[in-house]
């Protein structure tokens, strides 16, 4: 499921897609640089994405970068702790990949 939306939002023009294995990376990829948004999957060896969300928000350079979790978790109390910790949006798979850049589109709000 990565791999397709990595391909799907590499193949948008306006973006720039950088990939993590796990949280843990995500976070090593993500200091010192910064991104215009970030997606993450909730179940992530090491350092789960509830998490990453969690430190995320409490870094004064992430605390408005758009989060969004695709997972398989549909349970609405993880729905809601997601958005509770700062996702911005959260998506149950399965998912379309136009579905994703659609999202990013308009979160971004480019073309």
């Amino acid at each position: 499921m990565r791999k397709m939306i990595v391909f799907a939002l590499s193949r948008v023009s306006e973006l720039d897609v950088v990939e993590a294995d796990d949280g843990v990376d995500a976070l090593r990829r993500i200091a010192g640089t910064k991104f215009d948004i970030i997606i993450t999957d909730i179940n992530m060896p090491i350092l789960d994405g509830l998490k990453l969300v969690k430190r995320l928000r409490a870094d004064d350079n992430y605390k408005d970068v758009p989060i969004v979790i695709i997972t398989t978790e549909g349970a609405a109390e993880d729905r809601q702790r997601a958005l509770a910790l700062g996702a911005n949006a959260y998506i149950t798979k399965p998912i379309q990949a136009q579905q994703v850049i659609g999202l990013v589109r308009q979160i971004l709000e480019i073309g």
